[in-house]
């Protein structure tokens, strides 16, 4: 085979080869959904129908029905013993009182309602709109309708936990039905009160902070009587399958993981599917935490405590999903009062953020096996989006310093290139004199690569490198929550969806097609037929890819078009000179 024809095949087989890897990442990655629950097993509850008006929350609501009471109970408990660790529980507890209605808590960041047992029923986030079409509706990323049930509750469990009792779930009482975070205010505490019956008096206080997604949880007790009493705390996500019910694929059919994720001693993040929960999950870690992911937001719990936790996930009996966390079992002496505390985030996979609240909880953010190359990549995307204010032009100075680190690369093959285009002609002589004896070809035009300097391979080699860049760049785009509905300019007005007018795929196309122009012609016939095909293959799967990405390879050809440009410029120019010197 000669060696211009390994160069066409190399350049070929690495194009697919990228393709290839971006749609087998989808597949494995986010093209597993699991099928969503029944929708008769999170049946409607009249106070949780929409936004519940502020003042006119139903002191006395009608009963709910059976099943709906029992969704709102905890019927799974956690058993724990003291001196051991948690134990899973097979029989569901009684059910409960029917609620007395819904306590709404307003922050710059967060819309949360949670019932008389002190769960999260519903959260809304007011900074992330649905859609750019429906600015002024919040995403709602926790809720409880007739069809989907994504909730978080949290209780004490273990020998005299309030929630373990044998007539069910506390109902706690607060003074009034609404909080609000004030202006100039920070923190905006919303307590509920307990007292057992056995004498044990809790307090289930929720602390919410200004600018912030995490909301931290205490469980302030006070034990009166003569002898110790015994709690542990635990929290629970419980979620239907499958995707949120206002999700859109972002193209091609694209679905982002939907499900569980832990960290554990073994893996610092371990995602944990939906049909893998199924079959249950269990670890015991020091510190951790749980998470639920979808595309761009989560809900974790993070304890408090540095002890070893329970960490467990199961699917229930209803068709919904449960992951908790269990503690270890807390001895409060007569007399005393005791704290146990978590925190519980509902919002965006912020990568800073996440990093401060605990340990790997930033991996959420799932790059992907290049996430060695996206991390830097975002955070020098973050950075220059400091600078100019625009995630568009931001992606350009990325492009930018990409071209600029590959220039040495790059100038090599296109020289490598040029070299290629000038000696064209002897190459069609040299085919035409041998074509009956491939072997005297093959020496002859190696002969003349090493007489002019030329690499055969050089001109795969900015394709090569730019390869990696291209796939973590996608993950970038498609993972940071920072360039959802992210504008650049003009009729792009989200980043991270494809250009509804397909005007930047075309553009690309286009300057795909000029550069093959600047590339010598394959000698091979059906090479060059292939080679014509490849501008129109690319641009049709660029159609689909996310405009920021789109963006970034027609800048990249742009540049790649002005370097080539000039190296050719220059080797033209300095051909006749070597001539004349002989």
């Amino acid at each position: 085979m000669q060696q211009t024809e390994i160069i066409r095949y190399a350049l070929i087989a690495g194009l697919l080869i990228t393709a290839y890897l971006l749609i087998l990442a989808w597949n494995e990655d986010y093209g597993s959904a699991a099928r969503p629950a029944d929708a008769g097993a999170a049946s409607a509850d009249p106070l949780l129908d929409l936004d519940v008006p502020q003042g006119e929350v139903p002191a006395s609501p009608p009963t709910a029905p059976e099943t709906s009471d029992r969704l709102l109970a905890d019927d799974t408990v956690p058993e724990v013993v003291a001196g051991e660790a948690p134990t899973v529980v097979t029989d569901d507890a009684p059910s409960v009182s029917p609620q007395e209605g819904l306590i709404r808590v307003r922050t710059d960041t967060l819309n949360v309602w949670l019932d008389r047992r002190g769960d999260v029923v519903k959260v809304t986030l007011p900074q992330y709109p649905v859609s750019l079409d429906t600015p002024d509706v919040p995403l709602t990323l926790l809720d409880r309708t007739p069809s989907f049930l994504y909730v978080a509750q949290s209780g004490l469990a273990g020998p005299d936990g309030v929630d373990a009792r044998p007539e069910g779930r506390p109902n706690y009482r607060t003074d009034r039905d609404v909080f609000e975070l004030q202006p100039g205010q920070d923190q905006l505490v919303v307590p509920l009160f307990f007292e057992d019956p056995n004498g044990m008096q809790v307090e289930k206080r929720f602390i919410f902070t200004r600018g912030d997604y995490k909301v931290r949880l205490e469980y302030h007790m006070t034990n009166p009587q003569q002898h110790p009493l015994r709690a542990a705390m635990y929290g629970q996500i419980r979620r239907s399958g499958g995707q949120p019910p206002d999700f859109s694929p972002p193209g091609m059919g694209m679905r982002p993981y939907v499900g569980a994720a832990f960290t554990t001693a073994d893996s610092r993040y371990d995602k944990v599917s939906f049909s893998d929960l199924a079959s249950g999950w269990e670890a015991r870690v020091q510190n951790g935490w749980v998470a639920m992911l979808q595309h761009y937001f989560l809900s974790a719990w993070i304890p408090d405590s540095e002890a070893e936790h329970l960490y467990r996930g199961r699917q229930r009996a209803d068709g919904t999903y449960l992951i908790e966390f269990v503690g270890p079992v807390l001895s409060i002496a007569p007399g005393q009062s005791e704290v146990l505390a978590a925190s519980f985030y509902a919002g965006p996979k912020i990568q800073s953020r996440l990093a401060e609240i605990s340990d790997n909880l930033n991996l959420t953010v799932d790059y992907g096996f290049l996430w060695w190359i996206s991390v830097p990549l975002f955070r020098v995307l973050d950075f220059l989006h400091g600078l100019v204010g625009n995630w568009g032009f931001a992606i350009i100075l990325l492009t930018l310093l990409v071209k600029l680190a590959l220039y040495p690369l790059s100038a090599a093959a296109y020289r490598s290139m040029a070299n290629m285009r000038r000696m064209a002609p002897e190459m069609k002589r040299l085919q035409e004199r041998y074509s009956d004896d491939r072997q005297k070809l093959s020496k002859e035009m190696m002969d003349l690569y090493r007489k002019e300097k030329i690499n055969p391979l050089g001109g795969c080699l900015p394709m090569l490198a730019q390869m990696p860049v291209f796939l973590a760049l996608y993950w970038v785009l498609y993972e940071s929550v920072e360039l959802r509905h992210a504008p650049f300019m003009l009729w792009i007005h989200d980043l991270s969806a494809i250009d509804p007018y397909f005007v930047l795929p075309l553009l690309m196309g286009a300057t795909m097609f000029l550069q093959m122009q600047l590339n010598p012609a394959p000698l091979d016939p059906m090479q060059a037929k292939i080679m014509k095909l490849m501008p129109i293959m690319f641009t049709v799967l660029f159609l689909f890819f996310p405009a920021g990405l789109v963006l970034y390879w027609l800048v990249n050809n742009v540049l790649s078009i002005a370097q080539q440009w000039w190296v050719m410029r220059q080797i033209e120019q300095a051909a006749p000179a070597a001539k004349g010197s002989k």
